[in-house]
């Protein structure tokens, strides 16, 4: 259980630090446009400690639940004081608004692919394709014969074809196995020569009938992928693109996953339903107690990468929305000019206020509908 409680709690301060590292990615692009960054804060609530360095203010909150980083100009309906006016956000240039938006984004894939690296060349990086070659593994009895071991397959043997019929992979060696009835040719590559043997293939009653069994099993597919420091570049780049396509996947689906999760509340729990924060430290939890760090800086990479594609999407609060806001000005302005008109000004974000609201309160009650099914019947690693 004290593991467990380390493991809950490490992957927790895993998400206030991924989250305060997103923050950073904002704070670290505006500084270098020369925006004014008031305050930069990891945590929220009440103030721990603080103190400041040039213009702007470090801290530490109380409650572990991400960060903040104060820009002036944010939107048009920031305060400035008179200093800010001339370096407020809004007055900057279209293209260097949407790099410090999309900094925080960035800062979660960074921090992702630095782990799925540091993973690939030390625990390896996770088989997500498992395809099981045609090699035997070992050879056993099908009732009271044994007819891949009476014909002489061993253990390392890769079988090339069965019955004439190639098989480059073991699914097809079962299929043309199950076909079959009685001796049967199986080529074989052993140590580098082809060989013919001939299995006198039992059939075994099954429902539906009867199907063909030679009594063999293959070789596993490996279950990680090590790499040397070269190798893994490109082997992190194409798992984390892999990552990245599957969140999307999930993202979209998101919206018909609802209702699941509502029914896993008070009735059984389908894996695939989403999980909040409590659910994703739980099983970081689970994963300590078992001693599976693999599985642990998974968790935190999917989390990462999660944040980055959710946070791009076009809603208030995100930067998906801020970035929106940038190139609907850029456009309208560009079409003003083709009026003879000057440009307006920025978007008058009190419009968006009652939709932002909306939103805020629809994910809120998300939030608090994952929360509850993570507490009450939460997914459990398998």
């Amino acid at each position: 259980m004290l593991t467990y409680t380390a493991g809950f709690l490490l992957f927790l301060l895993g998400i206030c630090l991924s989250l305060a590292w997103h923050e950073a990615g904002h704070m670290l692009a505006a500084r270098a446009f020369g925006m004014k960054v008031r305050r930069f804060f990891v945590g929220r609530g009440p103030t721990v400690f603080s103190f400041r360095r040039g213009e702007t203010e470090y801290g530490l909150k109380a409650l572990p639940i991400g960060g903040f980083c104060d820009i002036a100009g944010l939107t048009s309906l920031d305060e400035l004081s008179p200093d800010e006016q001339r370096r407020a956000m809004w007055r900057y240039p279209a293209w260097k608004r949407t790099t410090v938006m999309l900094a925080g984004p960035v800062m979660h894939v960074v921090l992702a692919v630095a782990i799925l690296y540091a993973m690939a060349v030390t625990l390896g990086l996770p088989n997500l394709k498992p395809v099981t070659e045609p090699v035997v593994a070992a050879t056993s009895c099908v009732g009271a014969v044994c007819p891949a071991a009476e014909a002489g397959l061993r253990p390392g043997d890769r079988i090339e074809a069965v019955a004439g019929a190639p098989t480059p992979l073991w699914r097809d060696v079962i299929a043309a196995v199950q076909s079959a009835d009685g001796p049967t040719e199986v080529t074989v590559r052993r140590d580098g020569s082809a060989l013919t043997l001939t299995v006198d293939v039992a059939r075994v009653p099954q429902a539906g009938g009867e199907v063909g069994m030679m009594g063999a099993t293959p070789v596993p597919p490996p279950a990680y992928f090590r790499y040397d420091a070269i190798a893994a570049t490109g082997a992190t780049a194409a798992f984390t693109g892999d990552l990245i396509s599957g969140t999307v996947t999930q993202l979209a689906a998101f919206p018909e996953r609802i209702p699941a999760v509502v029914e896993a509340i008070g009735g059984e729990r389908d894996p695939d339903t989403p999980i909040s924060m409590v659910g994703a430290s739980r099983l970081g939890g689970e994963a300590v107690e078992r001693g599976l760090w693999g599985t642990f800086l998974l968790l935190l990479v999917s989390l990462n990468l999660f944040l980055a594609v959710f946070n791009l999407l076009p809603l208030l609060p995100l930067d998906g929305a801020h970035i929106a806001v940038v190139w609907f000005e850029r456009i309208r302005d560009a079409v003003r000019r083709l009026r003879g008109r000057p440009a307006g000004g920025p978007v008058d974000f009190t419009r968006l206020v009652p939709v932002t609201l909306v939103l805020m309160a629809i994910g809120g009650v998300v939030m608090a509908l994952t929360i509850t099914a993570d507490i009450v019947n939460p997914i459990r690693l398998s």
